[in-house]
């Protein structure tokens, strides 16, 4: 079990200072990302990481993976540059509990008790906040005939198939492309 006396904040906060003072918000390499995984999972969890971290730009809608056959892990930049050091960080912890949880045979899964108890002695966050720009667009817009409740979509759906939860039917109002 992680014994939450074990963290070590304070080292944390000296060690990681001068780490993040050599990049500007933009430019965080994968040498540095490296160097701050390892540092979060010796202070965190008084263990060393191992494997390999880097950035991977194609994740869109997680702020980072851990990969079961290699443990490496891959975090979306976007949360970098979009929401602060403070949030990536979390999102690192949350990563690092699925490792080495993975790695001490332990539930490393999102359902499982080990996995929550370590995320909150480690202070890692459970879900990645909206990092997207403005507002969904919908490209279709569906209108109940019964109720005229409204239907946004993104892809165009079967009025044959799909009914209103009252029971009435869709009716294409104009699609917006």
């Amino acid at each position: 079990m992680l014994n939450p006396k074990l963290i070590d904040e304070k080292r944390f906060e000296k060690e990681v200072e001068p780490l993040l003072q050599l990049t500007d918000k933009e430019t965080l390499s994968n040498h540095k990302l490296q160097e701050l995984v390892e540092l979060v999972s010796v202070c965190f969890f008084a263990r060393s990481f191992k494997h390999k971290a880097t950035f991977n730009s194609r994740l869109r809608t997680t702020g980072g993976r851990y990969h079961l056959s290699n443990h490496h892990l891959d975090f979306n930049p976007k949360v970098y540059g979009k929401l602060g050091i403070e949030e990536f960080i979390k999102v690192i912890k949350h990563e690092l509990c699925h490792y080495h949880l993975h790695l001490l045979g332990m539930g490393f899964r999102h359902k499982d008790a080990d996995f929550k108890n370590w995320l909150a002695w480690t202070g890692g966050s459970r879900f990645v906040p909206n990092m997207e720009d403005g507002e969904r667009t919908y490209n279709y817009t569906y209108e109940c005939i019964t109720c005229y409740q409204i239907f946004k979509r993104q892809r165009r759906i079967s009025v044959k198939r799909y009914r209103c939860p009252c029971g009435g039917t869709l009716h294409l109002k104009e699609p917006s492309l």
